[in-house]
């Protein structure tokens, strides 16, 4: 077949591919393959099968990608060659098989193929990695077609062996095929298992319906899954009775309904991490639109409820405009007669074209039961003073904004000639007096509405790390940029164990780097706990005093584990080969609260211990007794004249573990591949037979009153927290950053960057100066942007971090450096621009809260709709727009200056 291809012309591949591709895509439906090919090949073949044309191609790619042909053909593309859509990182052998790098962007990264289009350039071209993924329905009606690119990615849980395998399952299975799926990952029968949501790490009921698909039973991505195995006892009964999985006795296991493999992955993502909101909204629309109007803007009673058109794209710019609109200074501002403030002949301004087709703009959003508004006049006058938002092509909300306000303020900058002022050094004098003078001289020549209501002062503090010299500068800004990574380091406390009972267990905290690795880790605890040349530290994770997992791999990210989680590091012997780890579960009997004589069982407590025990080995029940009165031993008390002692102890533990132990026996219990408990107090040479399908030999020791009397076991009680803070509720695993600590990120003094050294006048060199930030004078509208995109040589990459930010009340007071500032800094929100989806193929709305009605909306281009307040907060706020909470409850003032648009928010529009 490839020698037929080569026969073949340019021109006759792409006639045979086009033909294919329009048959293809005229039939696509639920279930049909899509195949992922990389757009560095797939380029280069349409500049191949087009070389003999001499304009661009209308094949549906960016035309920046088209370069002129030269007189020399190109040559026929070499094999498909998907390497580069790989994650290296994962094994290939590893349980999910092929990863993709979760960075890519169809369009930019990856085209995808019907399988059809696929097929026929595989059997010309040969290559790979095959990378199938299917077509799913999507959207609240499930009409929408998309191409499951990243299926859900789900960590599964044994219980209680504590294994654990990460499974890609498509979210369009069932929660039986999830069920099917575990079983025969742990090679578990289905009438012994049941799965539980494991979401933050609380068990809830997954089994009640076992055909609903994950996607309704909201299982995202990286979740939990907690594979349970059912005790024999009543206790297991009941619990799976609370999951909804018994049926008279027997559990019932719906076979999978969808169909679907486990490949397939959303491409296009049509805004699904907004959670169906844009489909809801359209569902519920469908009556108004069809009459030609949109959402809630036909309602003629209500100003400022008016949509504005996508026109390809362009919901960066909708959403930005809407939080300005909506903003009362600028609406009253832009509603009266402004002309006369244009200033036509600023050399950095736009000849007042610019504020002009806003102020239009505006004006029309702000009439009352007017129909959405196209924006094209105003998007016309932005693309000829900003070139880089002409097109269609999709930006940065944030960067729109950041122009507008700039150019605006040019456009209506009030001094229209502009004095040289050169700016002074502090030199000692109070800053107080500095602030004052820098601002004056600010306002000398930057004086607008967009100064008086958004633009504020910070101090800047830079330190020569040769000579001491300090710099003080007091400088405007119009929006603060927020990291939403605060520190650079973090300091974590990992518990050491010994496995010889040489030694009791100690914590120790050390400094890491905050975007590091599991080895960076490693290695700071080595060092803090003085490993020996000869030994090793094993790390796992502690939750609910069982072992939840071991951090074997090095390159596991820091960022996985999280400040009240519980981390513990064993010492092994360096050199091991063919070994399994024991692991001794602590057990005590819970009694019951009503009934003193009554129990509840034996439960999990404290932290468990770990010893290495070589698998080429005869191991007998009398040597695990005599391994865990080692491990034991240093927790024994001294003073305790029963009949334990550290003598007795140490010669049980004694490394010839032939011998029989000469300690009272333990009551331990070990749990066998079949997950029953086998008595280790009794047949003392009977040999222990070892799972060959687990890494870990799992044992109980119960600890009863009087075996208490013996040991002192608050050593393993208290576990640290990884880091410990004393206001952190456990709602920091859901919510681990706040608006405030962002804001304490971007004011911590931090060196400045190898490229951005600074000028130190005293040295008369180039210095690597500390620079320190703090807030001076506060505007009227605080301007908040979450910086959620990072960008760099090899990748782009967009944080989807949840912020908690507050709605109401948020205090600034004590952020404000100016010691003379005695009046409150209290700002309420009343709009942000949120962002869904990935880097470039997201999608931009807007929450306003209208003053007149103290009431939310969502502003999704040309639909609008009314929100709870409780809707506004989401892991998608882009730029938080803050008003000052105006009374005599605060003054118009900030205590350092009035602007003259005091007062103005407590007129309602």
């Amino acid at each position: 077949m490839a020698e037929a291809a080569r026969q073949l012309t340019p021109e006759q591949e792409k006639q045979a591919i086009r033909d294919i591709a329009v048959a293809a895509e005229a039939h696509t439906t639920v279930g049909d393959t899509f195949y992922l090919i990389t757009q560095r090949w797939w380029q280069y073949w349409l500049e191949y099968v087009n070389q003999n044309q001499t304009g661009n191609v209308n094949d549906g790619s960016s035309s920046e990608h088209h370069t002129s042909v030269s007189s020399s053909a190109l040559k026929r593309p070499s094999c498909i060659d998907n390497s580069d859509l790989i994650d290296e990182a994962v094994p290939d052998d590893s349980a999910t098989g092929l990863e993709l790098l979760d960075t890519l962007v169809e369009g930019t990264d990856y085209i995808l193929l019907p399988e059809e289009v696929w097929n026929q350039l595989y059997s010309w071209y040969g290559g790979g990695p095959l990378l199938a993924r299917k077509v799913i329905n999507t959207g609240l009606s499930q009409t929408e077609l998309s191409v499951e690119v990243y299926p859900l990615q789900l960590q599964l849980h044994l219980m209680p062996k504590g294994d654990r395998s990460a499974i890609r399952i498509s979210k369009k299975e069932t929660i039986g095929e999830l069920h099917r799926r575990a079983c025969e990952i742990f090679d578990l029968t289905p009438k012994q298992v049941s799965i539980w949501d494991y979401f933050s790490h609380q068990k809830h009921a997954l089994m009640s319906d076992m055909e609903k698909t994950l996607d309704d039973a909201n299982i995202q991505m990286d979740q939990d899954i907690l594979v349970e195995v059912i005790s024999n006892k009543g206790e297991g009964g009941r619990s799976n009775q609370e999951n909804g999985s018994l049926h008279n006795g027997s559990l019932s296991v719906a076979p999978s309904q969808s169909g679907f493999p486990t490949s397939g992955g959303l491409s296009a993502i049509k805004y699904s991490s907004r959670n169906g909101n844009l489909e809801s909204q359209l569902q519920n629309l469908n009556t108004e639109r069809a009459y030609g109007s949109s959402g809630v803007s036909t309602r003629g009673s209500s100003c400022g409820l008016t949509g504005l058109l996508n026109l390809g794209n362009t919901c960066f710019m909708n959403s930005a405009i809407q939080c300005l609109v909506h903003t009362p200074e600028f609406a009253r501002y832009f509603q009266e007669d402004y002309h006369q403030e244009i200033n036509r002949q600023n050399p950095l301004g736009m000849v007042g074209e610019l504020a002009l087709a806003f102020g239009d703009l505006l004006r029309k959003l702000w009439a009352p039961g007017r129909a959405p508004v196209a924006p094209r006049p105003f998007k016309a006058k932005l693309a000829r003073f900003a070139p880089q938002f002409s097109g269609c092509s999709q930006h940065d909300s944030q960067e729109l904004l950041a122009f507008l306000l700039d150019g605006l303020h040019e456009d209506l900058n009030r001094v229209k000639h502009k004095p040289y002022i050169k700016s002074k050094d502090a030199d000692g004098r109070p800053d107080e007096e500095v602030a004052d003078e820098y601002w004056a001289n600010h306002i000398a020549r930057n004086d607008s509405i967009i100064v008086d209501v958004c633009q504020g002062q910070y101090k800047s503090t830079l330190v020569c790390p040769a000579c001491d010299k300090v710099s003080v500068t007091f400088d405007p800004f119009m929006y603060l940029s927020l990291p939403l990574q605060p520190a650079t380091t973090r300091n974590m406390t990992v518990t050491v164990f010994t496995c010889d009972g040489s030694a009791l267990p100690a914590p120790h905290t050390v400094t890491v780097p905050k975007q590091g690795r599991c080895r960076d880790l490693i290695q700071a605890v080595s060092n803090a706990c003085s490993l020996q040349l000869n030994e090793k530290l094993l790390l796992a994770e502690i939750r609910g005093h069982l072992i939840y997992r071991f951090l074997e791999d090095p390159l596991v990210s820091l960022s996985s584990i999280k400040d009240d989680d519980h981390l513990t590091a064993y010492k092994i012997p360096k050199v091991l080969k063919s070994t399994k780890f024991l692991q001794l579960i602590h057990r005590r009997e819970e009694q019951g609260t009503g009934n003193a004589q009554s129990t509840l069982g034996w439960k999990p407590y404290g932290t468990p211990l770990v010893s290495p025990i070589s698998c080429d080995d005869t191991i007998t029940r009398s040597d695990i007794q005599g391994i865990v009165h080692k491990m034991l031993s240093p927790m024994l008390r001294t003073k305790n004249s029963g009949a334990m002692t550290p003598g007795n102890a140490s010669l049980g533990a004694s490394s010839d573990q032939s011998k029989p132990v000469s300690s009272p026996k333990l009551p331990l219990q070990l749990v066998d591949e079949n997950n029953a408990c086998i008595d280790l107090t009794v047949g003392d040479d009977k040999v222990v037979k070892l799972s060959s399908s687990s890494m870990s030999i799992l044992v109980f020791v119960d600890w009863s009153q009087k075996l208490l009397s013996s040991y002192d076991t608050s050593h393993i009680e208290n576990l640290p927290e990884v880091c410990k803070y004393g206001h952190v509720s456990k709602k920091a695993r859901n919510e681990p950053l706040s608006l405030y600590t962002c804001l304490e990120g971007f004011l911590r003094e931090e060196p400045l960057v190898p490229e951005d050294m600074w000028y130190c006048p005293q040295c008369k060199e180039r210095r690597q100066a500390s620079k320190k930030l703090d807030l001076w004078r506060l505007p009227e509208v605080l301007v908040i942007h979450l910086k959620r995109f990072s960008y760099s040589r090899s990748m782009k990459h967009k944080l989807d971090t949840y912020v908690n930010f507050p709605l109401h009340d948020f205090d600034l007071t004590n952020y404000v450096a100016n010691k003379n500032n005695t009046c409150r800094q209290i700002y309420e929100l009343y709009a942000l621009t949120n962002h869904y989806g990935g880097m470039g193929s997201g999608h931009y709305t807007a929450h306003i809260k209208l003053m007149d009605e103290n009431r939310w909306y969502n502003f999704d281009d040309s639909h609008i709709t009314a929100i709870n307040e409780e809707e506004v907060k989401s892991a998608a706020a882009y730029v938080l727009f803050y008003k000052r909470v105006s009374s005599d409850r605060s003054s118009a003032s900030n205590g350092v200056y009035c602007t003259n648009v005091s007062s103005s928010s407590s007129q309602k529009l």
